[in-house]
């Protein structure tokens, strides 16, 4: 793995923790709404998107593949369990195509 897929994975951590955490912290003193709760815990799932949103115009089948695996996924368990399967099944297709 090279340093720059390193420290892109360690940034993309680091910012969806932060996305998670700020939120909470610059508004732990008023009380949110339901529908300001459900924005707060969607904001680390949009910063994953974006993540993976360039994967959906590629032409690697194994990509391709992992992202089905992850939509499918998505839809049916909550965010961490979907993150370890996208990132297991990539790795095993990239492995096998």
């Amino acid at each position: 793995m090279s340093l720059l897929t390193t420290v892109t994975i360690l940034l993309m951590a680091l910012t969806t923790y932060l996305t998670r955490v700020a939120g909470y912290l610059l508004l732990r003193n008023r009380t949110l709404g339901p529908r300001t709760r459900a924005v707060m815990d969607a904001a680390p799932g949009c910063v994953l998107i974006t993540v993976i949103a360039p994967h959906f115009v590629t032409t690697h089948p194994a990509d391709l593949l992992a992202l089905a695996i992850s939509l499918v996924a998505a839809m049916r368990f909550s965010l961490l369990p979907v993150v370890i399967i996208s990132v297991a099944a990539t790795a095993f297709l990239r492995h096998l195509l």
